[in-house]
């Protein structure tokens, strides 16, 4: 004659061995269980293929109470959510538990159904955090910046800048008046005098040299900006350049 009374007791050690905290002993009142037997708890979180809990915040608590006569008859089955599980997965899940525990009479087969039930939840919930990663990965390729045109060596930053000084003293020495240019070169003021004295501003014209026939030219409306020591030798340079051509041609 089968002792089932053993059998369950040696079940619920193995399972205390293997499972250690997931697994407690509950009053029947807690379980949703119709019976006054001893109850039990067991926590349950979905694992990847390598065994590893997933991120998913999500926990079952599956509760079994054994019958007079289990194994040879299934055990009284419960599932709660304790984290993030809706309640139709708790029906499916609860459903397909017992099914699998009829087909496994006679034998102690708890173990195999914390086990089922740790594979349904990672397949239900394990495809909705890979889903949510890779909706993830998308926002980040979407953030992601890629540059464009040629990357900034000191080498073509030097080049950039002298090309730049060139053509800003190239414009300033076009704004300046051609009387300005072509007068003698005792006579003539450097760039930075000519911008100094005020001949760029809206303050109207100033005499250029004492005794210069140099006529008074339209105002013109500079930024009052300091030039630097390089770009006013360019700008000398330049204009230097410019009132010698006649004497060429």
């Amino acid at each position: 004659m089968t002792d089932y009374a053993q059998e369950q007791e040696m079940e619920i050690e193995a399972l205390e061995a293997i499972l250690m905290d997931d697994f407690k002993e509950i009053h029947s009142s807690e379980s949703g269980l119709n019976t006054s037997n001893r109850c039990f708890q067991i926590k349950v979180i979905p694992q990847d293929d390598e065994g590893d809990e997933l991120s998913t915040p999500v926990e079952l608590a599956l509760i079994f109470s054994h019958t007079e006569k289990y194994p040879d008859e299934p055990p009284l089955l419960n599932v709660k959510s304790l984290r993030g599980i809706h309640t139709e997965d708790l029906r499916i899940l609860k459903e397909n538990l017992e099914q699998e525990a009829s087909e496994n009479l006679g034998m102690a087969m708890v173990y195999t159904l914390v086990s089922s039930a740790k594979e349904w939840l990672s397949e239900r919930y394990g495809e909705d955090t890979n889903a949510e990663d890779a909706e993830a990965e998308e926002a980040t390729k979407d953030d992601v910046i890629i540059p464009h045109g040629e990357p900034v060596t000191v080498e073509t930053f030097l080049a950039w800048r002298e090309r730049f000084e060139a053509e800003l003293a190239l414009e300033r020495a076009k704004l300046m008046p051609e009387s300005a240019l072509t007068a003698p070169k005792e006579k003539r003021l450097s760039g930075r005098q000519w911008f100094e004295s005020g001949r760029g501003s809206a303050r109207g014209p100033v005499a250029v040299a004492e005794g210069s026939d140099v006529e008074d030219e339209e105002d013109i409306d500079f930024d009052d900006d300091d030039f630097e020591d390089d770009e006013e030798d360019m700008l000398e340079h330049y204009l230097a350049e410019k009132s010698e051509s006649p004497s060429h041609s």
